[in-house]
C-alpha cells in the first residue's frame, strides 16, 4: 500500500509539474512568488490571488514530498533538508526575481 501511494505521489508530481512549470516561471517573472529560506515558495504580498496561492500550495506540497524522501535517504532531519534547499534555491534564483531574507523582508536578487 505504501509503495502504491509513493508511485501515485510521484506520478502526481510529474503531471502537476508539467502543468505548472510555465505558470511558476511566469509567476516568478511577475514577482508574484519568490523563494524563501525555508525551502518553499511564498507570495511577497498578502493580496495574492487564489490562483497564485493554489500554485504555491501545489509546488510546496511537491517540494515537501521530495524533501522528506531526501531526508530519509541521507539520514538528516526534514528541517535541515528544507533549510539547505532554501539556501540552494535562493542561490540559484535569477537576477531580478524575488527572494525572502531571513528577517522576512523581500528583495530582488
Amino acid at each position: 500500500m505504501k509503495y502504491l501511494l509513493s508511485v501515485c505521489a510521484v506520478l502526481l508530481i510529474a503531471i502537476s509539474s508539467a502543468a505548472f512549470a510555465l505558470d511558476l516561471q511566469v509567476a516568478k517573472d511577475k514577482g508574484l512568488v519568490g523563494e524563501t529560506p525555508s525551502g518553499y515558495l511564498a507570495a511577497p504580498s498578502d493580496k495574492a490571488s487564489a490562483e497564485v496561492n493554489a500554485l504555491i500550495q501545489d509546488i510546496n506540497a511537491q517540494r515537501k514530498v521530495k524533501y522528506i524522501e531526501i531526508a530519509a535517504k541521507v539520514g538528516k532531519s526534514l528541517d535541515i533538508v528544507e533549510q539547505l534547499a532554501g539556501q540552494k534555491a535562493i542561490e540559484k534564483t535569477e537576477a531580478g526575481r524575488l527572494v525572502q531574507l531571513a528577517d522576512g523582508s523581500w528583495v530582488k536578487k
